[in-house]
């Protein structure tokens, strides 16, 4: 079953130095853009991390060190990409908790903006472990009965992802073909930020996810107590996580100029 799209839709997969969202770093992604009609682009870069890459990680995606000495660092791609990305939906594996978080600090480390507050996000791994509770390769042997060659290539990766969608919506009735009824049903928990330290309560105000004001609005925090919010913005905490509580910051003292004094 084709995809019905009113906008293009970029399934993307990273290969990276390990799992740690503000740590580690991409050494490959691949991107596979699809636009409403059908059409189809396919990109896809080796990068260098500017750090090693453990051997366990190598293990995994077969990607060294000599293989991305020359490579081109994320910081010279990410204007390409990101132009790549605009006015695009985001799909993939494991996506809203792996790869978008981790894309999204290494844009912003690259100095390149990064929001999905007009975009939408389908991870196709929900889908799966919704219905059928397996693998990437299990997945692509199930829905698609082909043996995924080359897993662990950002590009084999992608391309699965993809395929496996349009086997998924052949297969379940209930699924709707449309983008938003997809990000709907592959969001496990609406959160304000990637990594989930900010979540929503039940008036969609920003609330925090952790630590001692679990379940406390984050307007109300950073009004009694802003030494918290200094904390976590000098803190290792995620890059994005930073840029929502700095615009929300901003948002309450445009609002009321007395509400963080």
């Amino acid at each position: 079953m084709d995809l019905k799209l009113n906008r293009p839709v970029c399934f993307f997969d990273l290969e990276t130095t390990g799992t740690d969202i503000s740590k580690d770093r991409i050494v490959e992604i691949a991107v596979l853009k699809v636009f409403p009609g059908g059409n189809q682009e396919s990109h896809r870069w080796l990068v260098n991390p500017q750090c090693p890459i453990p051997d366990q990680s190598s293990a995994v995606h077969g990607i060294t060190n000599e293989m991305v000495a020359d490579a081109p660092t994320f910081k010279s791609l990410a204007r390409e990409i990101s132009r790549l990305l605009s006015h695009s939906d985001l799909a993939g594996y494991n996506s809203n908790r792996f790869d978008i978080p981790l894309l999204a600090e290494e844009m912003l480390r690259a100095g390149c903006d990064f929001d999905m507050t007009n975009r939408l996000a389908v991870d196709v791994q929900n889908i799966f472990h919704k219905k059928e509770q397996r693998t990437l390769s299990a997945a692509y042997q199930f829905y698609c009965q082909q043996t995924l060659e080359n897993a662990h290539t950002a590009e084999a990766d992608t391309n699965a992802t993809f395929e496996i969608l349009k086997a998924q919506l052949d297969r379940y009735d209930d699924l709707e073909n449309n983008i938003s009824f997809l990000a709907s049903f592959t969001t496990r928990q609406k959160l304000a930020d990637f990594a989930g330290f900010l979540g929503y309560d039940d008036q969609d105000q920003v609330v925090f996810n952790f630590g001692k004001h679990k379940g406390n609005l984050v307007t109300e925090v950073i009004q009694k107590e802003p030494g918290y919010l200094n904390w976590l913005l000098n803190s290792d905490f995620p890059l994005y996580t930073k840029k929502v509580l700095t615009a929300i910051k901003l948002n309450a003292l445009n609002t009321n100029p007395n509400t963080l004094l």
